[in-house]
């Protein structure tokens, strides 16, 4: 079982918890290709009844199908984003101008005055929040990086005259009791590589796409024909790509970092991990 937890992060859920007390609104970073799996249960216990929003980041690597009905499982107060181009971003402020006026209003009605509402960013690392604080911002606010856990301070950023958003680090629960779910924030990139197998985690991979997709496997790693087990289809995966060791062994870690990778930067198509439903038979498993 994966398991990641670092130090800075039960800090970070302590500040977390506190600064709740500061906020209107909440904006939740979701990973569209797993929206389920990258939610943190640690956090919905914690935002309890705040208003709250989901961003659907990454949607052009995710099934463009997928990305509509997870919209409608949020019922209206959810957007799709594309962090790395803005697609989407205008959506969000027009759906945190309408906020502003309901916030704003319960306000009045208690003898307040108008002002800023105060949202506050969460997500669990890598899934695009410092890139969505500087599309809100227009500028460079946030660090941003290709790896988990870069985001370890607080910070304001005023973006605009009815909103200003608080920034909080990227936060993982303490343990993985689902296998599913570790491996799908192992394939999205939401753990560090270093403390997941990736032989495994390929495993997984290869039997959801083949369940779903496999003429995409055939196609893209050029295969004569599709095996039946994981375990030979990276076998076969690895002789295409020239993953070979002394005496013509097969690298199969090696492999699997090529089709981990792959999956990862949209190569593979646009595949969603996970439907918005209780129970599905297509999910990796």
């Amino acid at each position: 079982m994966i398991q990641w937890y670092p130090g800075h992060m039960a800090k970070a859920k302590r500040i977390l918890k506190d600064d709740l007390k500061l906020v209107d609104l909440i904006i939740e970073v979701l990973d569209a290709r797993a929206p389920y799996s990258t939610q943190n249960p640690d956090l919905q216990s914690l935002v309890k009844a705040k208003k709250r929003v989901a961003v659907l980041n990454k949607k052009d690597l995710a099934d463009p199908e997928l990305n509509q009905k997870w919209l409608n499982y949020f019922k209206g107060d959810a957007v799709l984003l594309n962090s790395m181009t803005g697609e989407g971003v205008g959506d969000l402020k027009n759906l945190l101008n309408s906020l502003h006026y309901e916030i704003t209003n319960k306000l009045s009605k208690k003898g307040r005055k108008s002002r800023r509402i105060r949202a506050m960013i969460i997500g669990i690392p890598n899934v695009g929040k410092s890139a969505l604080i500087n599309l809100l911002a227009g500028s460079k606010a946030a660090n941003i990086a290709d790896k988990p856990g870069v985001t370890r301070g607080r910070q304001w950023v005023n973006v605009s005259k009815k909103v200003r958003l608080l920034d909080t680090p990227g936060i993982l629960w303490p343990s993985f009791s689902d296998e599913d779910t570790a491996y799908k924030l192992a394939l999205t990139g939401a753990v560090s590589n270093d403390v997941f197998d990736f032989e495994l985690a390929a495993y997984k991979l290869i039997k959801f796409i083949k369940n779903i997709k496999p003429a995409k496997l055939e196609e893209f790693y050029q295969l004569d024909y599709l095996a039946d087990h994981p375990y030979d289809i990276l076998a076969d995966i690895a002789r295409k790509r020239g993953c070979l060791m002394t005496g013509g062994k097969v690298d199969r870690n090696r492999a699997a970092a090529i089709i981990i990778n792959d999956y990862r930067d949209g190569k593979l198509g646009r595949i969603t991990l996970e439907k918005p439903v209780e129970v599905d038979e297509d999910e990796i498993s």
